[in-house]
């Protein structure tokens, strides 16, 4: 029904649990959409111009607004909702955990251990997200032109460790997905199967 919308952004409001509401005026008039935090460091100063592409959900009691960076994330998440179990809510929490081409990435490889990762994802949902979308995904992802980024992590055996280590230490699903591809394109550790060294790496990356 509504596409996107051009206009000012005049609000932006943090509510916690991966929810952002943004207030975009659009010929005087208001429009409250949510988005993910992640999309926060892409958006222009209050007061200045910008467009979303968006998804209205519409159920008995309410009508809510999504906003997305792209129309592949607005597509992505019209994927993600398709899936039995997986509300809005969810899918945002996905999106924002992962972020576009990892989340695919991590769908089309089969990896429900990344998947299961995102806060109120279990073993069982991320089963199910891979079931129904892997297919269509791999699919979508040639069709749209997206580009699937080098593969650049650490050998399948010690990358759960690697990745187990981390969490501990306090880094996010996402934030360690992006230390450890960065990691393996810039250093000689490529297919290294030493998991301090990819530890140390990612660190020392991750604390730039």
């Amino acid at each position: 029904m509504i596409s996107y919308l051009k206009g000012i952004l005049s609000e932006v409001q943090k509510l916690g649990n991966h929810r952002v509401i943004l207030t975009v005026e659009v010929n005087q008039i208001g429009y409250d959409l949510q988005i993910t935090p992640r999309l926060l460091i892409s958006l222009p100063p209050i007061g200045d111009a910008l467009q979303l592409h968006t998804h209205l959900q519409v159920r008995e009691d309410q009508m809510v607004l999504f906003g997305f960076g792209s129309r592949p994330e607005r597509d992505l998440f019209r994927q993600l909702v398709s899936v039995s179990g997986i509300g809005p809510q969810m899918a945002m929490t996905l999106l924002d955990t992962l972020g576009l081409q990892d989340l695919v990435q991590s769908v089309v490889a089969g990896n429900t251990r990344v998947l299961a990762r995102t806060p109120g994802v279990g073993p069982k949902t991320a089963e199910r997200i891979v079931l129904e979308l892997k297919t269509k995904l791999a699919e979508w992802r040639q069709q749209t032109g997206l580009v699937q980024p080098p593969t650049a992590g650490p050998v399948t055996a010690i990358q759960e460790e690697v990745e187990i280590t981390l969490l501990a230490l306090g880094y996010t699903t996402g934030e360690i997905i992006q230390a450890l591809q960065a990691v393996g394109r810039s250093t000689t550790l490529n297919k290294s199967a030493d998991t301090e060294d990819w530890i140390r790496e990612a660190i020392a990356w991750l604390s730039r």
